[in-house]
């Protein structure tokens, strides 16, 4: 298969959505890359509509059941910061960067979620020190290309503080930078958080979202500005995407508080998880229940009597719920007992403690203790696209699909590398290509 593209950057603008657009046609890098690219503003998102969920399918083509990354996080009710799915030997299957490595093709990759300890020339994955013990800077080094982090690290580490953004994204696109001039990868990750962070903490709309907007677009300007003096821009293709949307929320659903109240779940008297029999695993606008033992026939009825009743009143926050049959058919996870989809201005947390609803405060969103917009709601929830444009060597300007979905994109990157991902849940969007 032919190769249609030399470098290959993919930028994962974390929660561009489809109302930023009108806002990207008045900012200049991303209107003059718009105006020149292919473009589709109605993209379907996964369900869950989660960031780790959502990346591995933008690698892979296949939906959530079928790579194996259902959420962001493991079922572990015992822990109060759960572990996240930061590994590569979590994703099912092949993905784009496997996929290039075998073509000898040089892989880079900032930030991109799921790609801890993979097989990338030039990798610092996205992987926090979730431990007492642990310090960030060895746990990125040794899941990632140590020699090539403590290098992005001396040059830039000054700019990041911890996790915070926009510094961290700052850091990242430092390091995006300096990693086109001296490296020149033919694929490239990259996975900007500022605007996601923004919209968790103040909202969708907020002055803070709009002001990472007008950062991120400064971004794009400076990575576009280093392909050209690397004299790699006119062999070059450039994805900007997004990976889901978000909605404004102000009421939190704690399902697990009347799980606890119904015995369902066991605590110690520090409010621990001891034990439990079922559990309600958040994905923010939609939650996975799971039970401890599936054949467990008193448990699934107690479970459906406490749905029922709630379904009852729409002030309950729950808008729907299906089946894991039900779920899976969707590309979520099949092994859980019901998924539920938080109504608007609604979102699952999985706290024990507190009333069954409450209303997410300044405070609140200040502590990071909630948010105030969020994702991980259906993909059929109105107005909740994401967006593709792409732009480049192998791609045909001026094209608007008119829809796709999030599986579509790896399968069409792949092409453009001369790639095959195999078998998967998306097609090649070859509208767009140059062939």
């Amino acid at each position: 298969m032919n190769q249609l593209t030399d470098h290959l950057i993919v930028i994962s603008f974390d929660c561009l959505s489809e109302h930023d657009v009108p806002s990207l046609q008045k900012l200049p890098n991303f209107k003059a890359f718009i105006d020149k690219s292919s473009y589709c503003t109605k993209v379907d998102t996964i369900y869950p509509s989660v960031t780790y969920p959502c990346h591995a399918t933008i690698v892979t083509g296949n939906l959530p059941n079928r790579h194996g990354i259902v959420n962001n996080t493991f079922v572990q009710p015992d822990r109060t910061s759960p572990d996240w799915y930061w590994h590569r030997k979590h994703v099912k299957g092949t993905t784009l960067y496997d996929e290039a490595k075998k073509a000898g093709i040089k892989t880079a990759a900032l930030l991109w979620p799921v790609t801890a300890k993979a097989d990338i020339d030039y990798n610092m994955p996205e992987i926090f020190a979730n431990r007492p013990w642990h310090h960030q800077i060895p746990v990125s080094l040794f899941n990632g290309t140590p020699l090539y982090q403590l290098e992005m690290n001396s040059k830039f580490g000054h700019l990041r503080k911890g996790l915070r953004q926009p510094e961290l994204d700052d850091f990242v696109l430092e390091s995006s930078v300096e990693t086109i001039k001296t490296k020149k990868p033919g694929l490239m990750l990259i996975h900007f958080v500022d605007l996601d962070s923004q919209r968790h903490m103040h909202g969708f709309s907020s002055y803070e979202a709009k002001a990472a907007l007008r950062r991120h677009d400064k971004r794009l300007g400076r990575i576009i500005d280093t392909l050209k003096v690397a004299g790699i821009y006119d062999q070059t293709t450039i994805a900007i995407l997004g990976d889901h949307s978000a909605l404004d929320e102000s009421k939190v659903i704690k399902l697990n508080v009347l799980f606890r109240e119904r015995g369902l779940i066991q605590t110690s008297a520090a409010g621990k998880v001891t034990d439990w029999k079922a559990y309600c695993k958040s994905c923010d606008g939609s939650a996975y229940i799971y039970l401890k033992n599936e054949n467990d026939h008193a448990v699934k009825n107690a479970v459906t009597e406490l749905l029922g009743e709630l379904m009852k009143d729409s002030s309950n926050g729950i808008e729907t719920i299906i089946t894991g049959q039900e779920a899976n058919a969707k590309g979520a996870d099949g092994n859980a007992f019901r998924m539920l989809e938080a109504a608007r201005g609604y979102y699952f947390s999985e706290a024990i403690d507190g009333n069954y609803i409450e209303e997410v405060t300044k405070h609140d969103a200040k502590t990071k203790k909630y948010t105030y917009a969020c994702h991980g709601y259906s993909p059929d929830k109105e107005g909740y696209h994401t967006v593709f444009f792409a732009a480049g060597k192998g791609i045909r300007p001026g094209i608007a699909v008119r829809s796709m979905h999030l599986v579509d994109e790896g399968p069409t990157f792949a092409r453009l590398l001369g790639l095959d991902l195999g078998n998967t849940d998306g097609r090649i969007v070859d509208g767009i290509l140059d062939i």
